[in-house]
């Protein structure tokens, strides 16, 4: 693979001269290995840097052996596709030998080793992913990935329903990068492509599935993501058939999110799309925690009443924000009040209802359920009346009353 002058150098980005990096790449020799993919594409874009791939043209035992030497502690995790996991001093890194594809059946690969810079380069998705840079920060771009990534176009390598074809998953990683980084309508001949081989993400397992999904609904342009992979008819093959579709609805979320300053959440944007419903459990395999999150997103109703601190106090800020947040998205809560709630959520801290059992038993209460009871009611009281009274000495009066009241 030949250097390409014109392209812009990475020398002396930060995250380039990582020590441990860049012993790394010392370690695997100069011409062996490359850093490759994501780095490299959004260093080029000037945006953060997180995770970095290397590439290798070693076989996988031999850079294991040479990771080791070096002290990097080493975990093969996919040896048959060439993959291993180095880490030292906190640092961890993947390293890949260069491939090329034998067999592919849409899902899975049989690949074989190479020491072919551009073979490794044909057999990736996208041309901005096609992108490799040094130690020293040069940029190398054997299928013109720079000029794309520039231009901030999403294409395939080579034939696009090839590509597709390899691993059907790619569908969704086409619309997930495009929602990510493009900047102008999606390339016809991708769209194209998606559409012909949607069906083939019955092949793909529901794990996989939500790990796209769940990037995509967060990046840029989910809403016209979303929209595209309807009109390509991408939409069926990925979210159930119970799913109300509701494009407007993910759009005034993405809005409030961009408007009030808050953090993009794929759950809640899932749920602005399709409902709170139980069908999303399986279709995009949630954890406990997130069903649960999406059954009380079901089942929770903003108060009419405008009494937002009662509903905190209930269910929590978290809770309540999502829930406000879900209401607003879909029509069931006006911009007044939902604002009123954010603002709530973000900066007001519930007090604690400070009686206990042993408060009543002190007032006369006789043990038992009605303990209970009693204080439920008082609870309900101080929570109607605006957490009136404030303060201890107030609560245990408003327990005599309700004592009093009830006959207890």
């Amino acid at each position: 693979m030949t250097k390409t002058p014109e392209l812009p150098s990475l020398k002396g980005q930060p995250w380039l001269m990582d020590p441990q990096l860049q012993g790394l790449l010392r370690a695997l020799g100069r011409d062996k290995a490359r850093i490759v993919g994501g780095a490299v594409r959004n260093a080029l874009l000037g945006e953060v840097v997180e995770d970095v791939d290397i590439a290798t043209a070693w076989p996988p035992q031999e850079a294991m052996r040479l990771a080791k030497e070096a002290g990097f502690a080493v975990h093969p995790v996919a040896l048959d596709h060439g993959s291993v996991i180095v880490s030292r001093r906190g640092r961890a890194f993947e390293v890949t030998t260069l491939r090329r594809d034998v067999e592919t059946d849409g899902r899975h690969a049989k690949v074989a080793f190479t020491a072919d810079w551009a073979a490794d380069a044909a057999r990736r998705d996208f041309t901005m992913n096609a992108l490799y840079a040094d130690a020293a920060g040069h940029v190398f771009d054997p299928l013109g990935g720079y000029g794309d990534l520039m231009a901030r176009r999403v294409r395939f390598i080579g034939d696009a329903r090839a590509r597709i074809g390899e691993d059907y998953l790619r569908i969704l990683r086409f619309f997930r990068f495009w929602a990510r980084y493009g900047a102008d309508a999606p390339d016809a001949e991708a769209l194209a492509a998606c559409e012909a081989e949607r069906a083939g993400l019955g092949r793909i397992s529901r794990e996989r599935i939500r790990a796209e999904i769940s990037r995509l609904l967060v990046a840029p342009r989910a809403v016209e993501a979303v929209l595209f992979m309807a009109g390509t008819g991408v939409d069926g093959q990925v979210f159930p058939a119970a799913c109300e579709g509701d494009r407007m609805a993910l759009a005034r979320m993405a809005l409030d999110d961009e408007r009030f300053g808050l953090a993009a959440d794929w759950l809640l944007r899932l749920c602005a799309l399709c409902g709170p419903g139980e069908q999303l459990r399986d279709a995009f395999r949630l954890s406990r925690a997130e069903s649960r999150v999406v059954a009380q997103l079901g089942a929770l109703a903003v108060p009419g009443d405008g009494n937002w601190r009662a509903f905190i106090y209930r269910h929590g800020n978290d809770a309540a924000c999502g829930a406000a947040r879900l209401a607003h998205a879909r029509g069931a809560l006006g911009d007044a009040d939902f604002a009123a709630l954010v603002k709530l959520a973000k900066e007001w801290t519930a007090p604690v209802f400070p009686l206990r059992g042993t408060d009543a038993l002190a007032a006369g209460v006789a043990p038992g359920a009605r303990v209970g009871q009693i204080l439920r009611k008082v609870e309900e009281r101080w929570l109607a009346q605006g957490f009136v009274p404030e303060g201890r000495e107030g609560l245990l009066a408003l327990l005599a009353r309700v004592i009093e009241e009830e006959g207890a």
